[in-house]
């Protein structure tokens, strides 16, 4: 429950203060840390590291 409200305020936030610039950052930043957690124990995490 608390993270579909943390989800609509943000969204809220985004839509009344017209931050949507802020949206693919975000999107992104979520992304890459859901990569270095899903790699991490894999035999893929030295080759994702090397990207950054």
């Amino acid at each position: 429950m608390a993270k579909s409200e943390f989800i609509r305020e943000f969204w809220l936030f985004l839509k009344t203060n017209k931050k949507f610039w802020l949206l693919p950052i975000v999107l992104c930043l979520l992304g890459l840390g859901l990569l270095i957690v899903l790699t991490q124990g894999s035999a893929l995490a030295p080759f994702i590291y090397t990207v950054f």
